[in-house]
């Protein structure tokens, strides 16, 4: 299979041409949806069902309404724009690659380590700001069109939004706001490809009537279609006279615009689906989608008498089989609910847009009468849970840790001082997977969660831990809940013992050694810290591993036991080092009085975590098993070092 990119050149080439408009961004963008098609095969995950349904926007606003980039990249006159949703910015890349703001590398080293983010990252070139957690998109662009009147610069803000996106409640906070406070340099577009995650929008909570619901907050509506460069020149030439109002622009789009089968639905359940928001294509699919980018083009710069547009191949790999079976906490988290549901008639499962990745729908379709889809709208969803709760029911809220934790934190306290119980599921948690960006990578709800006096947070190892930890929560627990979900699959098998049971506030010894002690949670970090405890076998170290599923309650006697024959014990965290395991871990050993000869070290992040692949970033932030067994090794030859103090927090320097 031969990889192959379409060159700066070429689009230099096409923009200087003497063609017209219309046809020359036709063409343009087609160029740009081959070169984001290639990257986000060569990054092996990215959104292209949302970067094709916008590119022709794009397109049109950087080439043919914006001002950008004929001034300097700073200049304070210069128009921007941003996307709000933000998931669609390998297109947005692959425009930048064309006017030489990213490079070649870059482009081919989407989602890794010194390449581009995941999700739009103010480190790169030509992005304005960082967007990936939704709704927030409207609200900072009114405040970079109040600067721009309040310092006199010239320039106007364009804010691309998704349609699922209309679901959380700040869009309608920002909506009146904007209208209100006067800001009238603003104009927003909204990308209505008219699917969400893998349902269509109004199926998971419809938007409509868009454009009576926009103007009633005093902007001016208009519609148009997004893919037709001659009606998107109309439009924008006709919002020029609009002066008294925020503008905001409803473009008909199709998610996948570009290649046939990105295009079209399929039916399940009775039930338009789509396919493509997220992932990167198989190799036949791969080629099977290049073929017809390759086409298109073909057939448009014949038609504008260009010539044949050239690439350059960038590498020729042989075709791989998906053979490897991969295994997801998440698969069983799912399963576990469906069999719970049997019998607990009074579970109601919540889901925030995101059933496919969190593996609710097989739930969903056997219970649909205790499945409730909020869509985007975390605040909202966490406080109808509390409503279930005191009627009497037991809500299962899910969502993205770094969404649902920080976002409806407010909520979830709310809920607790009513003494309900209500679960809480964080999914996505801890630095992998990485590649997304620092937008989805949860490394903050324990300790959001961890203030809150009536919960208990958990994170299984493995599959089997996963459906102890739901049986556990459902039908044992007599407070709120918390359990951290691993979203990608495990890095390796976690093998607990045979006769293992999840007791209150214990873990359980995976690998013995009488050197020091390491306590590790979920299936990435316990893989890491079981691979050092090998490495270190081998320089005739013994590092004992424990696997510490409960991350804020401990039984204090077990604990004891575990700890009293070791002066070195380590905590290894999946999560920020400020108010994660290791300073709960701490804190129950200070209160056992047992600490005079022990020397405690937090191993975590200290910093923004880092994009890319998951071995890229461990290394990255030194969380790998080599480096925490070189670590631990050197810790162990030069016990001066850091020793006299109670404790240190490990992170890079």
């Amino acid at each position: 299979m031969i990889i192959d990119l379409i060159p700066k050149s070429e689009f230099e080439r096409v923009i200087n041409s003497g063609i017209n408009e219309p046809e020359k961004m036709r063409l343009f963008a087609e160029m740009c949806r081959y070169n984001t098609y290639v990257s986000v095969k060569k990054a092996g995950s990215g959104h292209l069902g949302s970067s094709f349904s916008a590119m022709d926007i794009i397109t049109y606003l950087y080439l043919h309404e914006m001002n950008t980039l004929k001034l300097q990249y700073d200049s304070p006159d210069r128009d921007i724009y941003f996307s709000s949703k933000g998931h669609d910015v390998p297109g947005l890349y692959s425009l930048f690659f064309a006017f030489g703001l990213v490079n070649e590398n870059e482009i081919l080293s989407l989602r890794k380590l010194g390449g581009l983010d995941g999700h739009p990252d103010v480190q790169t070139k030509g992005i304005e700001s960082n967007t990936g957690s939704l709704g927030m998109g409207i609200s900072k662009g009114k405040g970079m069109a109040w600067a721009k009147d309040y310092q006199n610069h010239k320039g106007k803000i364009f804010v691309l939004t998704g349609d699922g996106e209309f679901q959380e409640g700040q869009i309608y906070e920002s909506l009146q706001t904007t209208a209100h406070q006067g800001i009238n340099n603003l104009t927003v577009i909204i990308d209505r490809n008219k699917f969400q995650t893998d349902m269509m929008v109004n199926d998971v909570n419809s938007i409509e009537d868009l454009a009576k619901k926009v103007s009633s907050f005093g902007w001016h509506v208009v519609k148009c279609n997004g893919h037709d460069f001659n009606e998107l020149t109309n439009t924008f030439i006709k919002l020029r006279e609009v002066t008294d109002k925020p503008k905001f622009v409803i473009a008909d789009t199709i998610k996948g615009r570009g290649i046939s089968f990105m295009e079209e639905p399929y039916e399940f359940n009775g039930k338009s689906m789509y396919k493509w928001h997220s992932g990167a294509p198989d190799d036949e699919t791969f080629e099977k989608g290049i073929k017809e980018l390759k086409e298109k083009i073909i057939l448009l710069s014949k038609s504008l008498f260009l010539g044949a547009i050239q690439y350059k191949i960038i590498e020729t790999i042989e075709n791989k089989t998906n053979g490897v079976h991969k295994v997801f906490v998440t698969d069983a988290y799912g399963e576990a609910l469906c069999e719970i549901g049997e019998t607990r008639k009074d579970v109601i499962l919540m889901d925030a847009d995101l059933a496919a990745d969190c593996r609710l729908r097989g739930f969903q379709y056997k219970f649909p009468d205790r499945f409730i889809e909020n869509g985007i709208a975390e605040q909202d969803m966490v406080s109808t849970a509390g409503g279930l709760a005191k009627s009497g029911l037991l809500p299962i809220v899910n969502s993205f840790g770094s969404f649902l934790a920080s976002r409806a934190n407010e909520q979830i306290y709310n809920n607790s001082c009513e003494h309900t119980k209500i679960i809480y599921t964080c999914h996505f948690a801890g630095l992998i997977p990485a590649g997304p960006g620092k937008s989805h990578q949860s490394l903050r709800d324990i300790s959001l969660f961890g203030a809150i006096p009536n919960m208990t947070i958990l994170q299984p190892s493995n599959p089997v831990e996963t459906k102890m930890v739901v049986d556990y929560c459902i039908n044992k627990a007599e407070e709120n809940c918390m359990i951290r979900l691993v979203i990608g699959p495990s890095p390796g098998i976690i093998n607990l013992p045979e006769d293992y049971k999840l007791e209150f506030g214990k873990g359980v010894t995976i690998e013995q050694g009488e050197d020091a002690i390491i306590f590790a949670y979920g299936p990435v970090m316990l893989h890491e810290a079981i691979t050092a405890s090998d490495i270190l076998a081998k320089e005739g170290f013994g590092l004992q591993v424990v696997n510490m599923p409960w991350l804020n309650k401990v039984d204090s006697e077990w604990l004891y036991s575990i700890v009293e024959n070791h002066n070195d014990v380590y905590i290894l965290e999946d999560h920020s080092i400020v108010g994660g395991l290791g300073d709960y871990m701490i804190y129950s050993i200070l209160k056992l009085g047992i600490h005079n000869e022990m020397n405690f070290t937090k191993i975590g992040l200290d910093e923004y975590p880092a994009c890319g692949t998951p071995q890229e970033v461990l290394k990255y932030h030194k969380l790998d098993a080599h480096s925490i067994a070189e670590r631990i090794l050197r810790r162990s030859i030069n016990e001066s070092d850091s020793f006299s103090k109670l404790y240190t927090a490990e992170a890079p320097q």
